[in-house]
Parts: C-alpha cells; structure tokens; sequence
C-alpha cells in the first residue's frame, strides 16, 4: 500500500517517508511533533536516514527537551507551513494541527500516480484544516463512540472560574503535559488572571519557544529561584506550572488541578478538598474525528492502532456512518 502503520507506529506514507516513528526501508523521517510516542527511535533516523524534517517550531521544541544536539543540526530540516519540499518523486507538505506548538498534518503526494496521502497525527477541531486527500492516515485517541464532550465549548472559562475564585485562599498548582501546560497559561493570561507564573526549568524553557512564537505566558518565573522564593513567602497570589509527573514533589495546603483528556461525564471533577480533574484536551473528541473524515472526503481511511485509543471502532463507525471503506493498522 502507498499509506501504513508499522508494528513500531511509523506512518508509511508514498515511497520515501516514514512519519513519527523509525522505518528501515525510508530515506525521510518526519516528526510531526514534540511528544514522546511521536518522536519514537528519533536518534536512530537522525544516524540512518538521509535527512529528518519538522516545522521550525518542534524543532527549537526538540532542541529545549534536549532531543536534538548541536551535531544533529545539519540532519534536520526546517520545513514551514504550506511550503512544500520533493524527495525523489514524494511531495511534502505540512499544515497546521491544533494539538502543541508546531504540530502538523502530513500531506505527501506521489507525483507518478498524483495520489495524495494524509497523516493528520494528534489534532483537535475545530481550529485544525481539513485537507483533502485521496488516503487518510487519522489519530484514533478518542475513537470510541462513547468518547464524545458535550460541554467542550464551557471547558476554558470553568478552568478559569476555578482557578481565580481558588487563588482567593491561596496558591493554584496546575499539573499537565508539554503543550497543555503552556495552554494552560495561556488561557488564565487572556482571562486576566496576571499573577505570577512558577515553574521548573525546563518548563521554563518550553514556555519561553512558545514565547518566541507569538504566545503570550505573561510573567513566568524559575522555580526554585530567589524571586519565587520570595513570591512564596509573601503571601501573594501565584500559580505553579508543572509536569504532570512532579506532582509528588508538590507539598500540601495548595490547590492542585491537573489536566485530562479522559473525562467525558463532566468538565470539572473533585478528586477531594484540593484537589481537581479538570477536562482540557489537545485531541479531537469522537464526533470531531467524524466530521474529519467527512470534510477531507478521502477514497479510503487508516486508523492509528498503534498509539493509545480505540482504531478499530473508528474504523468500523467510519464506514458505517460515512460509506469510507476505512481499516485500522497495524
């Protein structure tokens, strides 16, 4: 086929490019963006293959998580939005992706048979293009039918409403991933919400590439640092920025928040007196996977079974509802 999912969870695409995982047999390697299982046996295709391309934007990502060395440098190519590059007959090109900074569909078209192939990776509607295509290759994280937020549109000004009215008595911590946690900033500094940020160094680093890229964080400081030592002891409000994984090194008496795709029965949940689940994803719900696929009206679809979701029910709910013939890989 022009199109497949490896049992390692690289995307096939044409002839030559082998996206988000390591292939063997392809001479391009394409990281789609700066998350762990898309950025599978990275240093591999940076030695093996001819050369490694990303948007410019997870590439200073890849470079801030310590994933590219200076050396790596002329393996990897810069490839913007909407420019196009030709490997020995593929034509690629990126568009945007709602999902982290920097992430992009994947369009390569083979100039011999003119077939155009879509991966779309992580991405989430309604500020994601949908491409036209002839095969689409589609994330599958919320495949299953049950996997539908009816209150998404609500889910930013809850996060907001719950942060300000808890910083009334005292720090707000709020716990995610790479990109959700820059959102997450974001969104409390277009609300108004102004007090100081606190943050671990690397976080501190991937704020600062969002920064460079037009995204506002406002005031984000180092944390353990002399000034967030001080902010600490004075009382003032603040917010603490952390990796979901650090929340063991958080002591009590604060709130804490963390971020979850996986809740779909109500925006905010109460874990107990500090604690909060509160559903802000980076993916497409189920419904938002369909209208997808409906709107790039593609001849034949493949679902993502190798990274975390539900491939073989969307397959089956694509053909069922949208007359696609559509299979899950691998």
């Amino acid at each position: 086929m022009d199109a497949s999912v490896t049992e390692k969870g690289a995307i096939l695409l044409g002839k030559h490019v082998a996206c988000d995982a390591h292939d063997e047999s392809r001479a391009v390697r394409v990281v789609t963006h700066a998350h762990s299982d898309h950025m599978v046996e990275l240093r591999r295709s940076l030695k093996e293959c001819k050369m490694v391309v990303a948007t410019p934007q997870t590439i200073d990502l890849l470079i801030g998580l310590e994933k590219l060395r200076f050396e790596d440098m002329q393996r990897i190519k810069a490839l913007p939005y909407e420019r196009s590059m030709r490997f020995e007959g593929d034509n690629i090109s990126f568009y945007p992706a709602d999902h982290i900074l920097g992430s992009a569909q994947v369009l390569v078209t083979d100039e011999e048979q003119n077939l155009k192939m879509l991966y779309t990776s992580d991405f989430r509607l309604p500020k994601t293009p949908a491409i036209k295509c002839d095969v689409l290759v589609i994330e599958a994280t919320y495949g299953n039918p049950s996997h539908i937020r009816p209150f998404k549109e609500n889910i930013e000004r809850i996060f907001i409403d719950l942060v300000q009215e808890k910083l009334k008595s005292g720090p707000v911590y709020i716990f995610g991933y790479y990109g959700k946690m820059q959102e997450a900033t974001r969104i409390l500094r277009e609300s108004d919400v102004n007090c100081p940020a606190i943050m671990p160094e690397r976080v501190l680093k991937i704020s600062k590439i969002y920064e460079k890229y037009g995204v506002d964080l406002g005031h984000c400081i180092l944390s353990p640092s002399e000034e967030s030592n001080n902010i600490v002891k004075s009382g003032e409000p603040y917010v603490g920025i952390y990796h979901t994984m650090s929340n063991k090194h958080i002591g009590g008496g604060a709130t804490k928040i963390f971020l979850s795709g996986w809740e779909f029965n109500q925006p905010c949940r109460r874990i107990n007196e500090e604690s909060y689940v509160v559903a802000l994803s980076d993916h497409s719900d189920f419904n938002q996977l369909i209208e997808y696929v409906e709107k790039s009206r593609p001849e034949f679809v493949i679902t993502d079974d190798h990274r975390a979701g539900d491939a073989k029910t969307l397959a089956k709910e694509i053909t069922k509802k949208l007359g696609i013939p559509a299979k899950s890989m691998p």
